[in-house]
């Protein structure tokens, strides 16, 4: 219900925002370029990182790369919604951005880490957070190996956070089972109200 100057009250801009989150290997990042591809209305927050880009990454289109002591005073001074430490970088989403668009009544897609999930939880508790599961362990084993893009150690890492992400799944408001990207998408959508 709006409130009485015609905006909309916190919790129902806060509801507009989506946080997808699972383990390594589900098929995150291609559910949120489907996503991306079908409907550009919904919004992916672009997160910083300490990592150096890759071949072909774009400051300001993949990833907003900063050093650490960049990174460190962002984390000073409030400005991430959420971050976390993997393989030796920091990743975190910045809050100003992700506040102007659900302002603007746009519908903003998160996708985070189990970590960064939390921490979203923690200072937007009525986010939307969507946990997304594999159809078996052993089709995650499966995606995880068949990438064929990381050594043996890399792999066993991933396998050892994603049966701590999986026992997290209850921490979730809805899952989602990745056995189809566009019935993942599908479901996304209408929870996210963008048809």
């Amino acid at each position: 219900m709006p409130a009485p100057d015609g905006s909309e009250p916190h919790d129902q801009l806060v509801r507009r925002l989506t946080v997808l989150s699972g383990p390594s290997g589900v098929g995150k990042s291609t559910v949120v370029a489907e996503i991306r591809r079908a409907h550009p209305s919904v919004w992916l927050s672009v997160s910083v990182t300490t990592r150096p880009p890759r071949p072909g990454e774009v400051h300001g289109v993949q990833y907003f790369f900063v050093d650490d002591a960049g990174f460190d005073r962002l984390v000073a001074e409030g400005e991430l919604l959420e971050w976390a430490e993997f393989a030796g970088n920091r990743y975190g989403t910045p809050r100003e951005a992700v506040i102007d668009r659900l302002e603007r009544g746009e519908a903003v897609l998160l996708e985070i880490d189990l970590q960064g999930a939390r921490q979203v939880r923690q200072t937007m508790p009525d986010a939307q957070l969507v946990f997304l599961a594999p159809p078996s362990w052993e089709e995650l084993v499966r995606r995880l190996v068949g990438r064929g893009t990381e050594p043996p150690d890399v792999i066993e890492r991933r396998l050892e956070a994603a049966r701590v992400e999986l026992a997290a799944e209850q921490e979730f408001d809805l899952t989602l089972i990745n056995t189809s990207v566009q019935d993942v998408c599908r479901e996304l959508l209408t929870l996210m109200s963008v048809h």
